[in-house]
């Protein structure tokens, strides 16, 4: 009996591990080399490996070498395709095998492709139109990053109109990217041709995807251009627009805002607009300075010639003092509040005691 039990107890050991080995064999491996158009090894490119008998999808990205490896695959038919990052697919190989027990290798060498199909030896035109087209758009893009450092390199040698013909040759090749018109609005900016800026900043909101980090800039850029154009209600608005996409453009907009307003001689909008900045960043300096001084113009004049400012200069020439004690307008602060015969209500300088006694 004993023996008959051990001998039952082997063979249901023996089933285990068949079985085990069994279901280790309904998966395998699978890998290759991505190379280029001019067979280099693509980096960290995206493959995706589509199972064409359940639907089920992996995707591995290339290495430093251009392999891509994925293990754990179930067997069967599969359509291998490399994936552009806009998710086009660049080239595929469709109902391809991955066998069990197997090392299956299927490389990608765009090259080859595009001699194979130059001889029509097998290759489908859709293929090879996947590949002259992510041939064009590596050359396009190519072309589009030289046009974009060129102007950078031109506005920072405050060369406006050259860098102006450099963007409007890169909008005149590609129309799809809005990098493309921020730069060339920021060159119209800088080159004081405001309304085609507005225009071009307009087309880079457009064309730009709903989720870019980019959009709240687009709309603070916009509303310097709308209030240079003095569209003082329509700047405002992209202002306002600009802090509901991206709070840390909020401070920064709304100052530039104040300070153009200031310039064009509107102190109660660009007051209301330098609040809105102390409001988004209540450590802009600048913007409790700059309001003060224009509230300095609201002051009037008692009997005896006295100098008698509106509510609200004091505090802010003061606030401003409280928060940058040695700003370029701390000494203008201090003489303005000594003509007014205020009192400097700032701790700056003054020892901190230590508690101790």
């Amino acid at each position: 009996m004993t023996k008959r039990i051990a001998l039952f107890l082997f063979l249901a050991t023996v089933m285990a591990v068949f079985t085990v080995s069994a279901g280790a064999q309904a998966i395998t491996n699978v890998k290759g080399i991505v190379k280029d158009e001019n067979g280099k090894p693509m980096v960290g490119a995206t493959i995706e490996l589509l199972n064409l008998e359940n639907g089920r999808k992996a995707t591995v990205k290339t290495t430093k070498i251009g392999e891509y490896y994925s293990m754990g695959m179930p067997g069967g038919n599969y359509k291998i395709s490399l994936i552009a990052p806009d998710g086009t697919v660049i080239f595929f190989l469709n109902n391809v095998p991955l066998r069990l027990a197997i090392e299956n290798v299927y490389d990608i060498d765009l090259a080859k492709q595009t001699a194979l199909a130059a001889k029509d030896s097998g290759v489908t035109e859709e293929q090879r139109k996947a590949v002259e087209k992510a041939k064009k758009n590596n050359e396009t893009i190519k072309s589009l990053n030289a046009l974009l450092a060129q102007a950078i390199a031109q506005k920072n040698d405050k060369k406006y109109d050259e860098a102006v013909a450099t963007m409007e040759q890169a909008a005149t090749a590609d129309q799809t990217h809005d990098v493309v018109f921020a730069s060339l609005a920021d060159a119209y900016y800088l080159d004081k041709k405001y309304p085609e800026s507005e225009t071009a900043y307009n087309k880079a909101i457009a064309l730009a995807p709903p989720t870019s980090k980019d959009v709240g800039a687009y709309h603070s850029s916009l509303a310097l251009t709308l209030l240079r154009e003095n569209k003082t209600e329509l700047g405002m608005a992209e202002c306002d627009k600009a802090a509901k996409l991206d709070l840390s453009q909020a401070g920064q907009c709304y100052f530039n805002e104040g300070a153009i307003l200031t310039n064009q001689g509107k102190p109660d909008e660009a007051n209301q607009a330098f609040d809105k900045a102390i409001t988004a960043d209540p450590t802009r300096a600048e913007a409790y300075y700059q309001k003060g001084v224009n509230l300095l113009g609201k002051a009037t004049l008692s009997k005896d010639g006295k100098m008698i400012p509106v509510p609200g200069t004091v505090e802010a020439l003061n606030k401003y003092l409280e928060v940058a004690p040695g700003g370029p307008n701390a000494q203008a602060a201090k003489d303005l509040l000594t003509t007014l015969g205020a009192s400097v209500q700032t701790s700056f300088g003054t020892p901190k005691k230590s508690g101790k006694k």
